[in-house]
């Protein structure tokens, strides 16, 4: 989000608009409460070192900062927003967030603590269904190439970065 507290657009020169979206503070408020799981959130106190990824703010947490792990269905919320069927896509995993309310994403561009040596992107149409995806290795493409290289493709409405080792849901970015 930026100043405006409206999500980071990105033009790649001339080419395809996108949005780098954390989870929307609407969501955030329930989800402080009841995560996709049904469950309460599990409360966590960062080790000494922190730098837990935060999807709230696209962030990284601090050490000996307390935060929540949550259940957290991306897939379920983009197709409440456009009215896609993710169907057998649909997946819930695990997050985190701060526990109480924070600034949000606030851009421009890709934060650092999205950054990461291996991501994946994986590409879904707007009725939900996946396209593909690219690995990013932490060198070329980088998280933005990747990104403008996915969405030439027409077809693609919606991009979720993940992480390669636990497969976790960072950020999702969607075509303007």
């Amino acid at each position: 989000m930026n100043d405006n507290n409206t999500p980071e657009r990105h033009t790649p020169g001339h080419e395809t608009r996108y949005e780098l979206r954390a989870i929307a503070p609407e969501a955030l408020k329930r989800l402080r409460i009841t995560d996709d799981a049904d469950r309460p959130p599990r409360v966590v106190v960062e080790d000494e070192n922190g730098d837990s990824p935060l999807r709230c703010c696209l962030g990284r947490s601090r050490p000996h900062e307390t935060i929540v792990l949550i259940s957290y269905a991306p897939l379920l919320r983009w197709a409440l927003d456009s009215g896609a069927d993710p169907g057998p896509y649909d997946e819930t995993g695990p997050v985190f967030i701060h526990r109480e309310e924070c600034d949000g994403f606030t851009g421009p561009g890709v934060p650092d603590g999205l950054r990461g040596e291996r991501r994946v992107l994986r590409a879904y149409s707007a009725d939900g269904s996946i396209l593909g995806g690219l690995l990013l290795d932490g060198g070329t493409p980088t998280i933005e190439e990747g990104l403008d290289r996915l969405y030439r493709d027409p077809r693609v409405a919606a991009v979720h970065v993940r992480g390669v080792e636990y497969g976790c849901f960072l950020a999702e970015t969607r075509r303007l």
